[in-house]
């Protein structure tokens, strides 16, 4: 790694640190703009809603200061990492996130890693098929997945395989009461993983199949490719070695930013499933007005679209030497 390529990402990672304070100033106002007041939701659920009451909860929470000073006690406290509490699991918002953190990580994960992998493959074989009906087959189902609501598929796929067919567990990470341990506790995790992953992953492998696809046509025609040719390499030869590494450029700069839009898509996703991840847990946060974890929520989420731009942009720096780097 050059001096060149180190200032590179040092520059990368102070924009992005850059980015995430505003990001997190905008969702303070942004949450702050939403109807509905905690101390309401908290009053309501514990049964009491007098006025004192109230006032006295907004004290505790901190919601009858300005909102200046909010924003300020918001800030200050994110520079080390204290998102405060949550009105309603009355713990820390840090602690919460990420203990629901490894669920989605590995859901999303297995979501990416399905949707790359298949994706590439099936653009991989649309691209060596041009014009022939597997190519417009491929199209076509890449084209209907990538129209079909990712909530009706979720939905679809779990009346079918788990109601219908009884082949996977519709919903949960792991069987309730079960108490396995070991593989079988492994076995039991990756049955309930099957469905969300798949249902997750098959929108963005209809992006990277019809993204290679045309980048590797485009590649197809250059010259180099021609001269490869020329000189009597195989078409396999050629396929993987010249056209695919080549097209594969912007298929990962794609997968960079695409990385971390699995997070919104794991909304819905653990939603359908009863998936316990900060997907789901912001679909809760949302509805009890939880500021505190929606805030804590969506800055991870943004922190982690940061961090894979960021991944993405250090791998392009090994994967194609003659991107020039800007200072």
């Amino acid at each position: 790694m050059t001096i060149k390529t180190v200032f590179y990402i040092g520059g990368r990672l102070v924009k992005g640190l850059l980015v995430l304070l505003v990001i997190a100033i905008f969702n303070f106002f942004l949450i702050r703009a939403a109807p509905g007041d905690p101390a309401k939701v908290m009053a309501g659920e514990a049964g009491a809603t007098d006025e004192l009451f109230l006032q006295q909860l907004r004290e505790q929470f901190g919601l009858d200061q300005p909102l200046y000073y909010q924003l300020w006690v918001y800030i200050s406290n994110l520079v080390q990492l204290d998102m405060g509490m949550t009105y309603r699991q009355q713990m820390p918002v840090f602690d919460l996130i990420m203990e629901r953190m490894p669920a989605t990580l590995l859901l999303t994960g297995a979501a990416f890693l399905f949707s790359l992998l298949l994706g590439v493959l099936a653009g991989v074989i649309a691209a060596a098929n041009h014009r022939k009906w597997l190519d417009s087959a491929i199209t076509v189902i890449a084209l209907v997945f990538y129209a079909t609501p990712l909530f009706w598929l979720a939905m679809m796929a779990s009346l079918l395989f788990s109601v219908h067919l009884e082949w996977l567990p519709s919903f949960g990470m792991q069987t309730v009461g079960a108490n396995l341990t070991g593989w079988a506790h492994l076995l039991d995790v990756a049955k309930h993983l099957v469905l969300p992953a798949v249902t997750l992953g098959l929108f963005f492998t209809a992006v990277y199949a019809r993204m290679t696809r045309t980048s590797m046509i485009e590649t197809g025609r250059l010259d180099f490719v021609k001269t490869a040719k020329a000189k009597g390499m195989s078409p396999a030869r050629v396929t993987y070695r010249h056209v695919l590494r080549n097209a594969m450029l912007p298929v990962i700069t794609l997968a960079g930013l695409q990385a971390g839009q699995l997070i919104g898509g794991a909304v819905l996703t653990e939603t359908v499933f009863a998936w316990p991840g900060i997907g789901r847990l912001m679909f809760e946060a949302l509805f009890q007005r939880d500021y505190n974890l929606l805030l804590g929520v969506f800055f991870v989420s943004s922190a982690m679209v940061v961090l894979f731009n960021l991944i993405t942009d250090v791998i392009y720096c090994f994967v194609d030497p003659r991107i020039e780097l800007s200072k």
